[in-house]
């Protein structure tokens, strides 16, 4: 994401930290009634994919915030527990 480093700080500066964190729930609940609607087949695929995009700049600009090292670093601790449960279940079957 670090392609995005220079519009990420520009959003921060015209818009400021609360702001982006409001429009980053604001994006996530969208995605949400999106998904909810995509069950009951009333939204496309189409929709999911605008939201996703709309939550993934978001998360980006989070991550630009909080520190991209340390929600890296978060993302492979998941990602090994992912493992671990994968393998785990593999077993059992």
């Amino acid at each position: 994401m670090t392609k995005y480093h220079d519009i990420y700080r520009a959003a921060l500066a015209k818009w400021g930290e609360e702001a982006q964190f409001d429009q980053a729930v604001e994006e996530c609940a969208e995605l949400i009634a999106a998904l909810k609607h995509f069950k009951r087949d009333k939204v496309g695929q189409q929709q999911i994919v605008d939201e996703l995009a709309d939550v993934a700049l978001m998360v980006g600009q989070l991550s630009f915030m909080l520190g991209e090292d340390r929600v890296e670093k978060a993302i492979e601790s998941k990602l090994s527990k992912l493992k671990g449960l994968l393998a785990s279940d593999n077993l059992a079957e």
